[in-house]
């Protein structure tokens, strides 16, 4: 009972999105500019400012780079196989590549394991989002709609300015820059703005998917990999690793997160077929009430 009580505010929130759009018809990509160009940037800030560094940066950064890249280079043979276009191909990547750590896994990591699973959540949190705002933003941009050269592409993921949020609440936190009051609840405000943004904006892409329109083979291929295959990867990675037990079982676990709600802002940012990449988030969350389950009884 407790973990679907976990759900229901994520659940709740894409639901917030998928009514507005339903009753109201907002313009969905105004709206996600705002989020990558405005709230993004000021939870990196915080994150990063707030959340001391240490030497498990190092090897979770490790764990979270490999387990993308790998996904991603599966992600790359399926798609020869397949003879998927350059379109199919990264988006199927944004698809199967990127967990929901943020509004999804740290919440349950804290339910599961405690203040002290807590901690090293958070700090994945972190990583996951540098990597999506790297590779992620990358990925997305060459899955647009214009053939953008390397770099372009290069070019835009520069122009992301949650990069220079993070590295700017890492300058501060090493410089130990004292922060105001008043600035501080700013920067709160704005950081706990971004999330639910971004769950909104997926509910209503969620609005504008048509189920006749579902290219069920890409979609298969993303949920096999985000749900099943992304945890056994994870699991090697805790062989190689040395973290304790319980990083190796946060490891695992937050690696089975279904896709991050992220991806969609940076599909509808780019144009790398939007309503391909949040149907894949959108199923991928509702499967893994089943999937999480199993994993859940498997690790503890």
């Amino acid at each position: 009972m407790g973990y679907i009580l976990t759900l229901l505010p994520i659940f709740g929130i894409f639901l917030i999105g998928f009514i507005g759009q339903k009753l109201l018809k907002f313009d969905i990509r105004s709206i996600s500019k705002m989020s990558v160009y405005l709230l993004s940037p000021v939870l990196a800030f915080q994150t990063f400012y707030e959340n001391r560094l240490s030497k498990d940066y190092m090897y979770l950064a490790i764990f979270v780079v490999g387990l993308c890249l790998t996904l991603i280079l599966i992600c790359y043979m399926i798609s020869w196989v397949r003879r998927y276009d350059r379109q199919d191909t990264y988006s199927l990547m944004l698809g199967a590549s990127f967990m929901n750590n943020g509004n999804y896994g740290t919440p349950l990591v804290l339910f599961v394991f405690g203040a002290a699973g807590f901690h090293y959540a958070v700090i994945l949190l972190v990583l996951q989002q540098l990597v999506m705002a790297t590779i992620g933003v990358f990925i997305a941009a060459k899955g647009g709609g214009t053939n953008l050269s390397l770099r372009a592409t290069f070019v835009s993921v520069m122009k992301i300015p949650i990069i220079y949020g993070a590295l700017l609440g890492i300058v501060f936190q090493l410089l130990r820059v004292p922060l105001s009051g008043p600035i501080t609840q700013a920067v709160q405000l704005v950081a706990d703005a971004a999330i639910p943004t971004v769950m909104i904006v997926l509910g209503m892409q969620l609005a504008n998917i048509s189920l006749k329109a579902l290219e069920y083979e890409r979609l298969s291929y993303a949920l096999v990999l985000k749900l099943l295959i992304s945890p056994v990867v994870a699991y090697l990675f805790t062989l190689i690793l040395p973290v304790d037990d319980l990083v190796k079982q946060i490891m695992v676990l937050v690696a089975a997160m279904p896709t991050a709600a992220n991806t969609t802002i940076y599909a509808l940012e780019f144009g790398a077929k939007p309503s391909y990449v949040s149907s894949t988030t959108m199923i991928s969350t509702v499967l893994s009430l089943i999937t999480l389950p199993i994993l859940l009884f498997i690790l503890i």
